[in-house]
């Protein structure tokens, strides 16, 4: 739509995780290691963050940086009872076993995580969304999994992915069991204020237009009432490309991003 009108080869501001996309702030950075390391050392680790702040683009890109030396298994919709997650997990190692029973689905799934390692692959199960694991019971099977191991390694890495929340149900003392086996924990926060130029910018260039769109201010503003969290960037300066294209305006000003502000419902900004 408003791509020819500004030189764009693709929407740079999409919601969609596409790690092409992901800009490498210093929480981003930092996050990203502590996944590396975490499937590397095959371990638990509990990545949190608030609501757009690319905790799943940056999922998908280290999904993208790992070879073929590793099995990914991507669980995205965690609303599962203990049967059902051990199902899942079975059928995402293609493993076909028409027994319902727990310990049966849990032996078969080792099975098939030993034959890894000795093929010298590693199964990484990663969980986004896991705040929405309705129970206890669901979190004590994923426990279970850690206990694949033997004497000097563990046989798979896993990665829970979620909001705040989950960080707060973990520290309650029937999640004691498994938050001790956790054993890196990283909080991915907002991109700083330092960053904001640097973020539009990587966009922009991914999109394809390397020269500058927009100004100083509404780069301020853009920061002031997104809070750095990337979602709301990509909502406000998407809303703000479609207001300078119906006003033909070349370069995007801070009175786009007060109207798309506004628009949106977003408060935090002052003119003074």
């Amino acid at each position: 739509m408003y791509e020819e009108f500004y030189g764009l080869k693709l929407r740079p501001f999409t919601k969609t995780p596409d790690p092409k996309f992901l800009f490498m702030s210093g929480a981003h950075e930092e996050a990203l290691a502590r996944l590396q390391y975490a499937v590397e050392e095959k371990e638990l680790i509990l990545l949190t963050g608030d609501i757009g702040c690319g905790k799943t683009t940056l999922t998908r890109a280290l999904i993208d940086s790992l070879g073929e030396k590793y099995r990914i298994i991507l669980i995205i919709n965690p609303r599962l009872t203990p049967a059902q997650f051990l199902r899942t997990v079975a059928k995402r190692f293609n493993i076909d076993i028409p027994s319902s029973f727990k310990d049966d689905l849990l032996e078969a799934i080792y099975s098939r995580v030993y034959e890894d390692y000795k093929a010298g692959i590693t199964p990484v199960i990663i969980i986004d969304e896991a705040q929405l694991i309705p129970n206890k019971e669901t979190f004590e099977e994923i426990r279970l999994l850690t206990n694949f191991q033997l004497d000097d390694t563990n046989l798979l890495s896993l990665i829970l992915v979620g909001q705040p929340d989950l960080r707060r149900r973990l520290n309650h003392k029937a999640y004691i069991p498994l938050k001790q086996r956790i054993g890196l924990f990283y909080h991915l926060g907002p991109i700083s204020e330092t960053e904001i130029k640097g973020y539009v910018e990587h966009r922009l260039k991914i999109g394809g237009r390397e020269e500058l769109l927009f100004t100083d201010d509404a780069l301020n503003a853009l920061y002031a009432y997104s809070g750095g969290i990337p979602r709301l960037i990509n909502s406000l300066a998407t809303a703000a490309l479609l207001g300078g294209l119906g006003h033909e305006y070349r370069i995007i000003e801070r009175q786009l991003i007060n109207e798309a502000a506004q628009e949106m419902g977003l408060n935090g900004y002052s003119e003074n």
